[in-house]
């Protein structure tokens, strides 16, 4: 979940930045690491599985690294 929701940030910020030309391009998991995607998808994802353990909405977040 964690690797998922790092390529989802990673890719909003490329298309974010590129404009027309984002052509859906991954990242290596080395540069989501780099980039700081991962710690950023980590810190999301584990927030909504403690919200949806409480019974509470899951809340998206949409920060860049």
């Amino acid at each position: 979940m964690i690797w998922e929701k790092a390529q989802e940030l990673y890719q909003m910020e490329q298309a974010k930045t590129m404009g027309e030309e984002f052509k859906g391009i991954t990242a290596e998991r080395k540069e989501l690491r780099e980039g700081g995607y991962f710690y950023q998808a980590k810190l999301i994802v584990l927030r909504n599985l403690w919200r949806e353990k409480k019974g509470l909405a899951s809340v998206e977040e949409n920060h860049t690294p």
